[in-house]
């Protein structure tokens, strides 16, 4: 599965223990400072490898949305530079010749491809599709775009499309109405439509679907992006993936298709995993086809395997079956005999190589270690990959490394200014022995101006997924140093189920979600209050969102230990759970069943199950959800509320009827921190 200035009104007490002296330092983050910062995302360096171009998203709180322009910097150094000015623009992509970038823009309302010089000047609308364009890619000869859009299958062009929206729109029936599952998802109702995958000229024109009339999403609506659709190096063909499975609710699987450009046949499917099969890139050669695939059924969290697709013989071989890590975004070099690709690995990303010709199991060299990288590009001549980097203690910036031989260096400095004044602690880790004698890793942050003779309440973070992990990267949702910067020391645990530390170590949360995982939790809790006699044991809160929320409701019936609890989005009846939320194979694995095939597992793990605790059942809770969560429906938080509320546990109920999962918009966010940190203060004063 998987925010008003707070400091000065909720915890001034606490800051006025602060030493003048170190007061006049460096200062604490606020909200302010969080919501300030330059969103760096989606790096593409230019062909020539002169040039990395990138998204920049800022909040903005009147507009209560995150605005968006293209940005490029140099590769030898120097100022970036901002290129377009719309606040709706992303996702840029350059030219073969590297002249010109194309990129995404709603700057009209809808969201079409434009185009412009790198040298300056206005940027042209090439596009004009009445349901929108979700993502694209540029062929390498230059004289097309392949895009998806969501369309209705059984329309044959775009002016039948556009006459159904508007019948919809209006219309003053607005039932919907559905006979099969996946009907909703994260945030969207079904309407009727899939996105296909469509070909247009660079120089405009009229689009092709070639996908017509398929009732499939290309990517996967629940799991795909932009990597799951590339262009043959010829640019005669197209690889993408989608789920063709009937009940998609149910499936994890996804396969690789191949579909002419010119349509002049049907898609062809060239995988049968049963896993999910996606992120197909093509060698520069043209011979081979990497791409990263799950192998067990049903199962969202097995490790992404790299595969090599022989398109001569038509056979894929796994490359890293021996290799327990996941393998996330894949690049060629220019040799097409390396690849180079990011992975998950205790709480960092590396970036690793590996020679495709060497003999199968062959272990893949750390490129960039010891550090969270994430989106890579590389240029043509292989001398020059880019990436996002990021931290505990840095939002992401651009870096680019030659990967035949170099150390990374950082290209932009967007949030330099921004931190340069913030006390920000790096992240401390350590290893503890958790459930069974396991190893589990945790880490902890402490707080601005730090006294180490002086008594801090302690905040406890859980995340989400539950096949997740605290990694050391920057977040804007969930940011331990916010968390800090009160005065709390921030402890952080990645238990069982935790991802970038093995498959056994993950799947260890199955059919177990209140077992080992809330052992390991509690066990690294008391090894940290033991270790650090700064930490004070008597003021500790637990707070999470997601699986963290679930794991928060059950410590609400197991344990009477902390003086506050929050819960964001977390699963309560296991059974109800199941009945509403939308991809019911993460369920169906994790329980082990279904409510009626299993009912014991939905009984045993849900926190529903143990309100009558009332020896335990007592901590003050601080409940928050979002109305269009369909991931864990909101009705989750108000049965969870409910129950506290007829036990008589102080308690708060905060629902946000125009957020999902996540509290995404600048002056929710801004809610959010400020009551995350005043029911904290009430408690941990």
């Amino acid at each position: 599965m998987n925010r008003s200035h707070f400091a000065p009104m909720v915890l001034g007490a606490v800051l006025a223990c602060v030493p003048a002296a170190d007061a006049q330092a460096k200062r604490p983050i606020t909200f302010d400072d969080l919501i300030s910062m330059q969103r760096v995302s989606e790096p593409e360096v230019s062909p020539d490898g002169k040039w990395v171009a990138f998204t920049v998203a800022t909040p903005d709180m009147e507009a209560n949305r995150n605005a968006s322009n293209i940005w490029v910097v140099p590769v030898e150094g120097g100022e970036s530079r901002q290129l377009t000015r719309s606040g709706h623009d992303s996702s840029p992509h350059w030219s073969p010749d590297g002249n010109e970038l194309a990129f995404l823009s709603s700057r009209d309302g809808e969201s079409q491809i434009y185009m412009m010089r790198v040298t300056g000047g206005e940027a042209t609308k090439l596009t004009h599709v009445s349901t929108d364009i979700d993502l694209f890619r540029w062929a390498p000869d230059g004289k097309s775009f392949a895009f998806t859009s969501s369309v209705f299958p059984d329309c044959k062009d775009d002016a039948c499309n556009k006459q159904r929206l508007d019948e919809q729109s209006k219309s003053k029936v607005k039932a919907r109405i559905y006979d099969h599952l996946l009907y909703r998802h994260w945030t969207q109702w079904s309407d009727g439509r899939r996105s296909h995958l469509f070909v247009v000229a660079a120089e405009g024109g009229t689009p092709r679907d070639l996908t017509s009339g398929a009732n499939y999403d290309v990517p996967p609506v629940q799991r795909g992006d932009v990597q799951d659709v590339a262009f043959s190096p010829d640019s005669h063909e197209l690889c993408f993936v989608a789920v063709t499975d009937p009940v998609e609710a149910i499936s994890t699987n996804g396969d690789l298709f191949l579909v002419p450009v010119d349509a002049s046949s049907a898609p062809k499917r060239i995988t049968a995993n049963p896993g999910f099969d996606g992120h197909p890139t093509y060698s520069p050669d043209g011979k081979w086809i990497a791409y990263h695939a799950q192998l067990a059924p049903e199962y969202e969290s097995d490790r992404w395997r790299l595969m090599l697709y022989d398109r001569a013989a038509a056979k894929s071989t796994n490359l890293t079956e021996n290799f327990d890590r996941s393998v996330d975004a894949i690049v060629w070099a220019s040799d097409s005999r390396h690849v180079y690709f990011n992975g998950e690995s205790a709480a960092e990303s590396p970036i690793w190589s590996l020679d495709v010709t060497a003999a199968v199991g062959t272990r893949p060299a750390v490129l960039v270690g010891d550090t969270f990288n994430t989106s890579l590009s590389l240029s043509t001549d292989g001398h020059t990959l880019a990436f996002e980097r990021s931290s505990l203690v840095s939002p992401g910036e651009v870096y680019a490394v030659d990967p035949t031989g170099g150390v990374a260096r950082q290209l932009s400095r967007l949030n330099e200014a921004r931190l340069a004044p913030l006390d920000l602690a790096a992240p401390e880790w350590f290893w503890f022995d958790g459930a069974g004698g396991t190893k589990v890793e945790g880490a902890f942050v402490r707080p601005p101006q730090f006294d180490a003779s002086r008594k801090y309440p302690v905040l406890l973070v859980i995340h989400g997924g539950p096949e997740n992990a605290w990694d050391d990267t920057w977040s804007y949702r969930w940011n331990p140093e916010v968390f800090a910067s009160p005065g709390y020391v921030v402890i952080a645990i990645n238990p069982r189920g935790s991802s970038g530390y093995g498959q056994k170590f993950t799947d260890e949360i199955a059919n177990d979600w209140g077992g080992k995982v809330y052992e390991d939790l509690m066990k690294g809790l008391d090894y940290a209050l033991a270790k650090y006699p700064f930490m004070d044991g008597s003021r500790m809160a637990a707070a999470g969102g997601s699986y963290g929320g679930y794991m928060v409701d059950w410590m609400a019936g197991h344990t009477g230990r902390f003086k506050a609890l929050i819960s964001h989005a977390g699963p309560y009846n296991k059974a109800s759970m199941y009945g509403a939320t939308e991809e019911l194979w993460f369920e169906e694995h994790d329980m082990a069943g279904t409510p009626w095939t299993n009912p014991e597992s939905y009984r045993k793990w849900s926190p529903a199950t143990y309100a009558a605790d009332f020896a335990k059942y007592k901590t003050p809770t601080l409940v928050i959800g979002g109305e269009m969560d369909f991931r864990v429906p909101y009705t989750q938080d108000l049965e969870f509320f409910t129950a506290l509320q007829r036990e008589g546990v102080p308690s708060k109920l905060v629902i946000f009827p125009d957020e999902g999962h996540w509290i995404l918009k600048p002056q929710n966010s801004q809610l959010w921190y400020k009551l995350f940190f005043d029911w904290l203060a009430t408690y941990l004063k």
